[in-house]
């Protein structure tokens, strides 16, 4: 048996030039995605804390500072009533990142209204 052609020496080098690259974008989609889940969550979460602090009666100013504050940065919390409670809505324009595309995070939670006794 004999070794590698002269033809053959540079193929390993050549697969790796496009195999690199491929990997690279695949690992950032993978990121991509990753990051945009945990914003989701986040969005969530924002949601479900404002939505509490809007039932126990806090002013909406403080509503909104505390849905923001546990929101991804740029966050829009917007409180509305709801028919027998307070529903709260946190959105976020998530993506965007090296070229790929934007889309609206959202999530809304809905909390009946406390009674006082």
């Amino acid at each position: 048996m004999s070794g590698p052609s002269r033809r053959e020496h540079g193929m390993v080098t050549a697969e790796l030039a496009v195999a690199v690259p491929a990997v690279v974008l695949v690992l950032a989609m993978c990121l991509a995605a990753v990051r945009v889940a945990v914003d989701q969550v986040r969005c969530v979460d924002a949601a479900r804390i404002a939505a509490r602090a809007a039932a126990r009666g806090d002013p909406v100013e403080q509503v909104t500072s505390l849905g923001r504050s546990a929101a991804p940065d740029g966050a829009e919390v917007q409180v509305h009533a709801a028919p027998l409670g307070v529903a709260v809505t946190v959105s976020v324009d998530a993506g965007g990142w090296a070229g790929l595309p934007t889309w609206t995070l959202r999530a809304v939670a809905v909390t009946p209204t406390e009674t006082p006794p």
